[in-house]
């Protein structure tokens, strides 16, 4: 009988990359087929994310759930991973008993033998003793060399550089639970790319939690930061698209600007989160440069690129943000013209330095400030959206939607669809833009190209994350 494994993610890109090695690492190993009903698995594994307030109740909330279940059917074995199980440990055993792993970002390559010892001690442990087993540890780059060959149906593809943090930022969890920086060698990238490219895929988005820190070993000793990276992936046989993300803009280095320059393949969009306008509230964060450092690096790409478009995070009621430094944060929302922001209410992460900071700000005004900070960019985003009616937008061409329609990314990040065939997806088609939807465009196919060896036929996509899009800097 075929085992079946269910994962649920929550959180960043980077999660969803290491949720499909997790499913690729137990495919390879126990044969375990990933089923999207989590009633039918035999493993079940949550993939947390610890950077937003109440993030580790939700995770017991869900355990609760699957409580009942391990209840009617003692074989389940249920996982914890991600940031939460990092930053937890021992209390989710504690917490919740009847989970069997407990594993770290860096340990998810170690499931197999996690599963394995989970079994045997179910088979010598006395009757009604859970079998627990942990592993948190932080090994490194030992994770990439130990995970199997990538295999990926679809045209887009997610590729991690490199690992953890070292901004130490003093809102952010993410040094505590995925350890410091440790980039992965350039060739080691580079033959993953050039995999993913044999078997179709056409885009590929480069992630780290910091991923322009980039400082990969060359063959000669050397390092490449992350704009030489760019170059050598945008020149691997089948890669038409390149993105990136997440960067910090202390380290959106000239080079990496420069590179927009020469590198037609990386797509006109960046996401940088500034997280606020106020130099202030910048310095208590403990960011590393002030709002015009930000503008003038932002200046500079769209003397480059004049059609790039720029998204970003804010976190809105850091502790003691008065009405100035709100302020502050509008006033640069309006000289950037955001393309689309994730902004939140800020929550304290235990253990971080800004967890102790003194907080007057009522959650009223807090929520009144985050209203209007997405009311201002989505202002934005709807002038230079319906700007782009009747403009032709090359398509890279993802899914077949319910409808019949097809759909695929612009390269400013934004969903289009029109209508075509399935022979069309792992393609770049012209799309001329007839609609401004609120969180999409709607658009007529003006070419027909041929596939290109894609058996698109056979490939079943995920719906594409609809981006809007502004243009005022």
């Amino acid at each position: 009988m075929t085992l079946k494994l269910y994962i649920k993610t929550f959180g960043c890109q980077m999660n969803e990359y290491d949720s499909s090695k997790m499913a690729d690492v137990l495919k390879s190993s126990h044969d375990l087929q990933l089923t999207e009903t989590a009633e039918e698995a035999d493993v079940l594994l949550l993939n947390t994310c610890s950077v937003r307030e109440n993030a580790q109740e939700k995770v017991f909330h869900q355990l609760g759930r699957w409580r009942e279940w391990k209840k009617a059917r003692p074989h389940l074995v249920i996982g914890v991973g991600g940031c939460v199980a990092s930053q937890e440990g021992e209390t989710i055993f504690r917490r919740a008993p009847y989970v069997d792993i407990v594993f770290g970002p860096q340990t998810l390559h170690r499931l197999p033998r996690l599963l394995d010892a989970v079994q045997r001690q179910r088979a010598s442990v006395i009757q009604r003793k859970r079998a627990h087993i942990m592993d948190i540890s932080f090994p490194e780059i030992e994770k990439f060399d130990n995970l199997p060959t990538p295999c990926v149906k679809g045209p887009t593809a997610l590729v991690s550089v490199m690992e953890g943090c070292s901004r130490y930022c003093t809102f952010c969890v993410v040094p505590y639970t995925r350890g410091e920086e440790v980039s992965r060698p350039l060739e080691d990238v580079l033959r993953e790319v050039a995999q993913l490219a044999r078997q179709g895929v056409r885009e590929v988005t480069l992630l780290g939690q910091n991923v322009n820190a980039y400082q990969g070993m060359m063959a000669d000793g050397d390092y490449a930061d992350l704009a030489l990276l760019i170059t050598y992936v945008a020149a691997i046989e089948g890669i038409v698209r390149v993105r990136y993300t997440t960067s910090h803009p202390a380290e959106f280095s000239d080079s990496l600007i420069d590179v927009y320059a020469h590198v037609p393949q990386l797509v006109s969009h960046v996401h940088l989160p500034v997280q606020s306008g106020s130099d202030r509230i910048l310095k208590l964060m403990k960011r590393g440069y002030t709002a015009q450092e930000y503008v003038d690096k932002m200046r500079r790409l769209r003397a480059l690129r004049p059609d790039i478009t720029l998204s970003s995070d804010f976190i809105i009621g850091f502790p003691g943000e008065t009405d100035s430094d709100f302020e502050a944060t509008l006033q640069l929302i309006d000289t950037i013209g955001f393309d689309r922001s994730f902004s939140f209410i800020y929550s304290p992460r235990p253990g971080t330095p800004a967890a102790g900071l003194p907080d007057d700000v009522s959650l009223d005004v807090k929520k009144a400030r985050l209203a209007r900070v997405q009311e201002r960019i989505n202002k934005h985003a709807t002038v230079i959206a319906t700007a782009m009616i009747g403009t032709v937008q090359q398509v890279l061409v993802e899914q077949r939607n319910a409808d019949g329609s097809m759909s695929g990314l612009a390269e400013n990040n934004r969903a289009v669809h029109f209508t075509g065939n399935i022979a069309l997806i792992g393609q770049l088609v012209d799309v001329r833009i007839t609609e401004a939807l609120p969180s999409s465009l709607r658009g007529e196919w003006i070419n027909a190209p041929q596939a290109e060896g894609f058996d698109a036929a056979a490939q079943v996509l995920p719906t594409a994350m609809p981006h809007n899009r502004s243009n005022v800097l």
